[in-house]
């Protein structure tokens, strides 16, 4: 499935809505928007499917809306450092980064770290086509999500939610003042100290063209987890790079928390 078609057809400005048609003159499309160097019709163009349009109209002319099945979380694809840090061959799949408050996912108990494979049985690509396939199920509806956890898979049952417009704001606390100096992580580019919230370890530092800089990681984020578990102390940073050090692991999975929401970001385990 995907959320738009990507045209070559000159498509002038102001035909947004109109119909775009196939060689054998069938309407698969309607127009919504074209990207040109010059502004004109040369360029690309691209259209939302007729299927899709066909299910809001269908919503629309049946209830007045158009509704979604919400699951409640926080996705990003499955890269290749990711799989390499999870142990896993693929990178199918949608990586659950922050399963929302109050969500459908997390009452039924997916986590955070789980990579979520198939959804009804169907098998899942990445979080586009995830995202999709949850929206064009009703509300109110029990799906089947098999997940992978702890190298194993599982299937976890949940009731979808509606999707709303408004998303709620993730809470971004600022860190106390330190009370010990920056412990040094120059493994992977990093310089961490304890939280003083108690909740994860805070980055005080990031070293320049370091896989952690060029992954995003800034001075003030936080670090909640490591390899799946909760880090709270330097001291348990190091016991989990350690233990993926130890189990052959080419790069180690943290949990970051900053600016941009939770992600997962996988640094890899240079050696000294």
């Amino acid at each position: 499935m995907t959320t738009s078609i990507q045209i070559d057809a000159p498509v002038n400005r102001g035909n947004s809505g109109g119909p775009t048609f196939n060689t054998k003159g069938e309407v698969v499309g309607v127009n919504t928007a074209i990207f040109s160097p010059s502004g004109g019709n040369v360029g690309i163009a691209f259209a939302i499917p007729a299927a899709t349009v066909t299910e809001v109209v269908s919503d629309l002319r049946t209830t007045g809306e158009v509704t979604r099945g919400w699951l409640g979380v926080q996705i990003q694809p499955v890269t290749r450092p990711i799989a390499d840090s999870l142990g896993i061959a693929g990178t199918d799949g949608a990586l659950v980064a922050d399963p929302q408050q109050g969500g459908p996912a997390k009452a039924a108990g997916i986590r955070a770290g789980d990579v979520i494979l198939k959804v009804n049985g169907e098998t899942v690509k990445g979080p586009r086509e995830l995202s999709r396939t949850i929206a064009a199920i009703e509300p109110e509806q029990t799906v089947r999500i098999t997940v992978l956890r702890d190298g194993k898979e599982q299937d976890i049952e949940v009731k979808l939610g509606k999707l709303e417009r408004q998303q709620a704001a993730a809470d971004q606390a600022p860190a106390d003042e330190p009370t010990a100096e920056p412990a040094s992580f120059e493994m992977l580019g990093l310089s961490l100290e304890d939280n003083a919230d108690g909740e994860g370890v805070v980055v005080k530092g990031v070293e320049a063209d370091s896989a952690a800089s060029q992954q995003g990681i800034q001075e003030g984020d936080v670090i909640v987890s490591i390899g799946g578990s909760p880090v709270d102390s330097i001291e348990k940073v190091q016991a989990q790079v350690e233990n993926a050090k130890e189990q052959g692991r080419k790069a180690v999975l943290m949990q970051v928390r900053g600016q941009q929401g939770t992600r997962f970001i996988a640094l890899p385990l240079e050696t000294a």
